[in-house]
């Protein structure tokens, strides 16, 4: 992982890490259940946008250098497979056959 995107993934969680405290101190005090809810939407779309960051590092690091290497195929089906289970979609059997 790129030092920058790190830093940035690092900074975010720590974010989340706040967002998750104040989800649970809503709960402890017993507050409307849909402020509850919007804060956890908040939650989600934060550990979303940390996905996507972290998915482009990889794909601009990782797949690109094996792409230069001749080894895509197998990086290129991690991928896909990685963003199919973070979407809840099933896994395909089998690997990608261009």
């Amino acid at each position: 992982m790129q030092n920058d995107t790190k830093a940035e993934c690092l900074k975010r969680l720590s974010r989340i890490e706040g967002q998750v405290r104040g989800i649970a101190r809503m709960v402890e005090r017993d507050e409307y259940c849909v402020d509850i809810l919007q804060q956890t939407a908040a939650l989600r779309a934060a550990v979303d946008a940390i996905s996507i960051l972290i998915l482009e590092d990889h794909v601009q690091g990782c797949v690109r250098t094996a792409a230069e290497r001749g080894e895509a195929d197998k990086y290129v089906d991690e991928v896909i497979d990685v963003v199919r289970r973070t979407l809840g979609r099933p896994i395909r059997s089998g690997s990608r056959t261009g």
